[in-house]
C-alpha cells in the first residue's frame, strides 16, 4: 500500500487557527478532503492556496460531525480513508504504520491508534512490538477506514449532530461481523476539545452540553427502546434540574447555564425532537 491509497477526511468548524497545524503534519503527497461546516469562502480559498493537496468542501451550514464526514467519505476515490480531527496531527511514521497494520489484518473495517486518551500515554507496555488488538470501538479523532467493509453498513448515522456517532458506527459494524482494531504502532497527537477557535469557547461549551445529553438519550433509545433509555438518563435529568436550581440560588450564572442546556438537550431528545441546536455565534 502506498500513500496514494489513502485519503484523509477532516471535518472543521471555525478551525482556522488549529487546522493548519494538522495539515502541515500530513505528507503533501496524500490527498485531503476538508469539509468546512459553514459557507466561508475565504477559509476555502486560503486552505486550497496554501495546501495544493487539499480540496475544501463548504457544507453551507453547520451540519455536525457525522453528516459532514459522510460528505467527505462519499467523495473518496481511494481504498482507504483516515478520518482526522482538526486538532490532531500526524507523526512522520503515522501513515506508514497504518499501512503496515492494514497489511497484517487486511479484513479490518477500522483501525485506531492504541493510545486513545492522553492518560494512557504512561502505559509501560512495549507498544511497538505488540500486535493489533481487537476492540469494540474507537474514538472519532482518528479512524482509519477500509471502505470496502462499509458497503452493507453505511457510514455515520446523521441524526447525531455530535457525540456517540462513532460508537454507534462501531456497534453497527460489529453487528455485521466486521473487525475493529487498535494499533500499538500508530501514534497521533490529539489536543482534544481544541478543534475550534478559542473566541467561541463559551458558545461551544453550551452546545457540547446540549448535544451530549441529546445524543446520550438517542443512542440508548435506538438500541434499548424509549423506556429503558429514560431509566438510564433519568438521574442525569434530575441532576441537571437540581443543579440549575442550586446555581441559580448562589448566583453562579455560568454553571446554571451549562446545566440548563443539559436539561434542554435531554428534554428535546425525550420529546422526540431532532438534534436541532446550533452554537449561538
Amino acid at each position: 500500500m502506498s500513500i496514494q491509497d489513502i485519503t484523509i477526511v477532516i471535518t472543521s468548524f471555525k478551525s482556522d487557527a488549529i487546522i493548519k497545524n494538522c495539515l502541515k503534519s500530513i505528507n503533501r503527497q496524500c490527498q485531503i478532503i476538508v469539509v468546512e461546516n459553514s459557507n466561508d469562502l475565504q477559509f476555502k480559498k486560503n486552505i486550497e492556496i496554501e495546501f495544493s493537496n487539499v480540496e475544501c468542501v463548504l457544507a453551507g451550514e453547520n451540519l455536525g460531525y457525522g453528516k459532514a464526514n459522510n460528505i467527505g467519505l462519499k467523495k473518496v476515490k481511494t481504498k482507504y480513508a483516515l478520518i482526522l480531527n482538526p486538532d490532531a496531527s500526524l507523526y512522520s511514521s503515522t501513515l506508514k504504520n497504518f499501512s503496515e497494520t492494514a497489511k497484517l489484518i487486511p479484513d479490518f473495517a477500522i483501525i485506531g491508534p492504541h493510545i486513545q486518551e492522553k492518560k494512557n500515554e504512561n502505559n509501560k507496555t512495549n507498544l511497538k512490538k505488540s500486535l493489533p488488538i481487537l476492540a469494540n470501538n474507537v474514538k472519532g479523532f482518528a479512524m482509519f477506514l477500509n471502505l470496502s467493509e462499509f458497503k452493507d453498513v453505511g457510514f455515520f448515522d446523521e441524526s447525531f449532530f455530535i457525540y456517540f456517532e462513532e460508537i454507534d458506527l462501531c456497534r453497527r459494524l460489529i453487528k455485521h461481523n466486521k473487525k475493529i482494531y487498535l494499533a500499538p504502532s500508530v501514534k497521533i497527537n490529539h489536543e482534544g476539545g481544541q478543534s475550534h477557535d478559542k473566541s467561541i469557547n463559551k458558545a461551544m461549551e453550551l452546545s457540547r452540553n446540549w448535544h451530549w445529553m441529546w445524543s446520550t438519550f438517542y443512542y440508548h433509545r435506538k438500541y434499548k427502546g424509549f423506556f429503558i433509555a429514560l431509566l438510564i438518563i433519568f438521574p442525569k435529568l434530575i441532576s441537571a434540574i437540581l443543579r440549575v436550581v442550586l446555581y441559580s440560588m448562589i448566583l453562579n450564572k455560568d454553571k446554571r447555564e451549562i446545566y440548563y442546556y443539559r436539561y434542554l438537550g435531554l428534554i428535546n431528545a425525550i420529546t422526540g425532537k431532532n438534534s436541532w441546536y446550533r452554537p449561538q455565534l
